[in-house]
């Protein structure tokens, strides 16, 4: 009768360490699959474009100086058409932003002091565009920020005039466009994204490098 229980016992063990064993194998296997990386995915890599991606501000979280404060400067029109912005010297015609707006505007904006060439009094909807002159159209923009400044902005307006007078796309959508959100409506109608800072101080160098003047040689005094 012993003999009989002691056999049970050594039985009951060896059946509970069969089953034990092939258990911890298969959530060690589990656990090892868990964390090995999808195949063709490097870990450093995506780790990497996450934080990138994190860091990155969104063009919907764009404060001044990029983007103007939408209760300060809402933007507003003129009145015209089409055919009235698309006539050339259109925008030279009606510019008309006196000394003391401009001085108003950076009021506004906070903007009690600034260097030579540090801002400009843009207009949002510009002039090309059917933009008006009011104070709720205007506000002083940055060239100096980055990656968004008056530089890129000025390839947007003339690419959204481009447009119009081609007739691909409606005035009103224009002005809306560069209104509601200046940045996305540049990565949408000129380019994903904007130009590097070298490649635009490249341009300004030569368009600001002064022209030689002829050699003229120099003549006997006279006596």
């Amino acid at each position: 009768m012993i003999e009989l229980r002691t056999s049970i016992r050594v039985a009951r063990r060896r059946l509970a360490t069969g089953i034990a064993v092939p258990t911890a194998v298969l959530a060690f296997m589990a656990c090892e699959r868990a964390s090995s990386p999808t195949p063709g995915t490097a870990p450093a890599a995506v780790d990497t474009a996450r934080s990138a991606q994190a860091a990155e501000p969104t063009d919907s979280a764009l404060r001044y100086p990029f983007v103007p404060d939408p209760a300060r400067t809402p933007g507003a029109a003129l009145d015209v058409t089409a055919a009235d912005i698309c006539v050339p010297g259109y925008s030279k015609r009606v510019r008309n932003v006196p000394a003391e707006v401009k001085r108003e505007a950076y009021a506004i904006y906070g903007v009690r002091s600034h260097e030579p060439g540090e801002y400009e009094i843009d207009h949002l909807i510009s002039l090309e565009l059917g933009g008006s002159n009011s104070l709720r159209n205007l506000w002083p923009q940055s060239f100096r920020t980055h990656p968004w400044n008056a530089y890129v902005k000025d390839a947007l307006e003339n690419e959204l005039h481009r447009r119009v007078c081609a007739g691909t796309i409606d005035l009103a959508k224009a002005q809306a466009a560069i209104s509601h959100d200046w940045v996305s409506a540049y990565r949408i109608y000129v380019h994903p994204n904007p130009p590097s800072p070298r490649a635009r101080s490249k341009r300004s160098s030569h368009r600001r490098r002064p022209r030689r003047q002829p050699y003229v040689q120099p003549q006997a005094p006279v006596p």
